[in-house]
């Protein structure tokens, strides 16, 4: 049997909706890869999981008696000449109470960019561990043999006193860890522009 030009069979169109199916298909599992780290991070800033602490504007005005040790910890990753550590290596902190610590990171190699990303344990703990301000996520540039503290402003949320699971946690620890990063693009476009 043969069919005329522009006429297709029954098993043909069966064949083609199946070949377009995959095709979308394929195209939506691509499209997710490319969306899957932004929409986690996103999950895990504004949950706390995974240890990822939540990002505030300021501290609520409530500041409850129980004290927690905030416990500090830096380190830097392979392929970046810098020291990195805590100024302090713990502080107590009243929940509620808004609290600065510093870190100090000094280059002991060329002229470098780097960046941070961070965590607290335990994992539990991080929606209620609350930054203001850090230096985390934004390039730092750092001339050789430079050094530069970088402080983090943060808090203890009150409503950790209302998470009976934790009323045994006495000790939150945040930790650093810097990568070498490349120049922001701002930075590298204005370096490629030809001088006049």
């Amino acid at each position: 049997m043969t069919t005329e030009p522009g006429n297709t069979s029954a098993p043909d169109r069966r064949h083609l909706r199946v070949a377009a199916a995959c095709g979308v298909f394929v195209a939506c599992m691509v499209g997710a890869s490319f969306a899957a780290v932004p929409l986690y991070d996103m999950f895990c800033r504004v949950t706390g999981f995974g240890g990822a602490t939540v990002v505030r504007e300021q501290a609520p005005g409530n500041v409850l008696e129980r004290e927690i040790i905030v416990r500090f910890d830096g380190t830097v990753a392979p392929g970046l000449n810098w020291d990195f550590q805590p100024v302090q290596r713990q502080m107590k902190v009243k929940v509620g109470e808004t609290a600065i610590a510093f870190y100090r990171a000094r280059n002991r190699g060329e002229d470098g960019w780097g960046t941070a990303s961070y965590n607290v344990t335990p994992e539990v703990t991080g929606g209620y561990f609350a930054k203001i301000a850090c230096f985390c996520f934004t390039e730092q540039r750092l001339k050789a043999g430079e050094e530069l503290d970088m402080p983090v402003q943060f808090f203890i949320d009150p409503s950790i006193a209302e998470d009976a699971t934790l009323n045994g946690v006495n000790t939150i620890t945040l930790s650093y860890t810097f990568f070498a990063a490349k120049p922001p693009a701002s930075v590298a476009g204005a370096a490629a522009a030809p001088k006049l």
